[in-house]
């Protein structure tokens, strides 16, 4: 600035006045010598004056420019309007942070977000905030927060609501078969988790009651509590954990239920992840990921709840079940429009529950139409007994090319048996049950599905502007389809004596259509064909399916996630 040397001129002017008069005073001069001089200090006042005047112009000038790119940019950061509050802070530094509307991203998590106190202070700072009385109030992550300035104390409160409804068609039942549940239209609320995190630094505790219904919508006997767990984050990308949580293994299970492709996981997967991480399992291990991988192992024992049957010493308790999990994921290329995703998950329930009077130990695998709006399981192994032990493993593969992904699982269930030589006889002995899938999205406008380095798995497509169509916005739109199979049928189940059950075979082809119109909803539509083979006997299955059975479903979501 040319006004820069202005401030020596005037320090040296002060000490030229403070010094003139004393030694006017005590000189001896004639009078003409002492109007000069005075004439002289009137010039140099006026000449600084005028500097004085020129500065104060050009500091107006570069204050009213600062203060217009303010009013420019709050015009476009507007919170509220009205009077203000007293006691009431606005964060000036949150304030001008260049944000985007919150509606922009992808879902938030169904489960208490754990991460660092690094990464939840980065969160913090990339969010809006509010100073309350000396408390921060935002939504990081699009999930409604409350902490102290620093980070170290937090409380956050979300929300994954999913209600379904929808039916089925073409399921009239064989000649002597009962119907079962497959109304033409009904309803379902499949999630109602209310997720809360508190926070002490690196230490993280969530608690997630779960008021949804499963397949049976308003039953009273449904788990009401997802998860309720301790979590240490202070090590480099790293959460261990212990108390009651859902492990995560397979790829399909990793991602969170606000992310999935379809409204429900192919049954595969659900059955191995229940053989020994089901949700709300007590768990004590823990996960570690980069970029380039992820890893995770749990040691596993009862799910909440599964001793509330026990009313007393001599009641036939069942020793609780005890397992693991483990699951490696790795990403081996990686660039702008391609992501590739290998690994393998497995799990183990090495000592399965046992009745502690009977020393029964037994096992069955089946599953619904991949549709949660009946009750009735079409797909089942039958019972195995005299088990000592279930285990699954199986390979993951995904690749995503821009806006394409696809990806696939494969898993072999093993049951492990005690049994006589009769049995041996009869064709009964150790179990080998099977399944696998192959799912395939496409985001037709909107961000595409991006992979998940902190889930080791693809996550929802991001919305880039929210719904808005008076300015030609609208949201996010996905197509996908899948294709599953489980085979749950092998002779070594109960021997090939005539009228045994020994499992049978189920196929869905599905397709969806899956709209965001931000990050915090979604409305979901799927069509589900499923085939199921008969198996041939008089049980609680056969009755409904001993001869087959095909059908359809058509049912919608709608989703609210914070």
């Amino acid at each position: 600035m040319r006004c820069k040397p202005l401030f020596p001129t005037i320090a040296f002017t002060t000490m030229l006045l403070s010094g003139i008069a004393p030694v006017a005073q005590a000189a001896s001069v004639d009078d003409a010598e002492i109007r000069a001089l005075r004439a002289e200090m009137a010039s140099m006042r006026r000449e600084m004056q005028q500097q004085i005047v020129t500065l104060r112009s050009q500091l107006a000038k570069t204050d009213a420019a600062q203060k217009q790119a303010t009013r420019g940019h709050h015009a476009s950061r507007q919170i509220s309007s009205g009077p203000v509050e007293h006691g009431v802070q606005f964060d000036d530094a949150a304030l001008h942070k260049p944000i985007g509307p919150s509606g922009v991203g992808t879902p938030p998590s169904d489960r208490g977000d754990t991460m660092s106190w690094k990464d939840f202070r980065a969160a913090t700072a990339k969010d809006e905030e509010v100073r309350v009385g000396g408390m921060n109030i935002g939504f990081p992550k699009g999930r409604f927060t409350v902490s102290t300035e620093d980070g170290a104390y937090a409380l956050s409160i979300g929300l994954a609501f999913h209600e379904d409804f929808g039916g089925f068609m073409g399921m009239s039942s064989a000649p002597g078969q009962t119907r079962g549940d497959f109304s033409g239209l009904t309803e379902n609320a499949r999630r109602l988790r209310i997720p809360f995190t508190f926070r002490y630094k690196d230490w993280v505790a969530n608690v997630t009651p779960d008021f949804g219904a499963g397949n049976v919508d308003g039953a009273t006997t449904d788990q009401t509590l997802y998860e309720a767990n301790l979590n240490y984050t202070g090590l480099h990308n790293t959460i261990l954990t212990v108390g009651y949580f859902q492990p995560r293994v397979t790829e399909e299970d990793s991602e969170s239920s606000n992310d999935f492709m379809m409204m429900e996981r192919p049954n595969i997967t659900n059955v191995v992840r229940n053989i020994s991480a089901g949700d709300a399992r007590f768990s004590l291990g823990g996960l570690h990921y980069e970029k380039r991988w992820w890893i995770a192992a749990y040691f596993t024992g009862q799910s909440f709840g599964g001793r509330s049957g026990y009313t007393g010493p001599n009641q036939n308790q069942t020793n609780n079940p005890l397992g693991g999990t483990f699951r490696v994921a790795g990403r081996p290329f990686v660039s702008k429009d391609v992501d590739l995703h290998v690994g393998i998950s497995a799990v183990s329930s090495f000592r399965p529950a046992t009745n502690s009077a009977t020393g029964a130990r037994s096992y069955s695998a089946g599953g619904n139409p991949e549709v949660a709006l009946t009750t009735t399981n079409l797909l089942g192994s039958g019972t195995m007994t005299n088990v000592d032990s279930v285990w699954a493993a199986g390979p993951e593969l995904g690749l995503r090319w821009k806006k394409f992904v696809v990806k696939a699982e494969y898993y072999n269930i093993g049951v492990t048996r005690s049994l006589g030589a009769v049995d041996y006889a009869k064709g009964m002995g150790n179990v080998n049950l099977d399944g696998y899938y192959v799912a395939a999205n496409y985001t037709l406008f909107g961000k595409g599905r991006a992979y998940n380095e902190k889930e080791g798995a693809f996550g929802a497509p991001g919305v880039e502007h929210e719904f808005d169509p008076k300015h030609g916005y609208w949201g996010a739109l996905e197509l996908t389809g899948r294709y599953s199979v489980s085979d749950f049928h092998d002779v070594a189940i109960n021997g090939t004596a005539p009228g045994k059950n020994n499992g049978n075979q189920q196929t869905v082809w599905s397709g969806g259509l899956n709209w965001y119109p931000n990050r915090h909803f979604r409305v979901m539509l799927d069509f589900n064909h499923f085939m199921v083979s008969g198996n041939g006997t008089g049980d609680s299955i056969g009755v409904i399916n001993g001869y087959g059975r095909d059908g359809n479903s058509l049912a919608a979501r709608v989703q609210a996630a914070f």
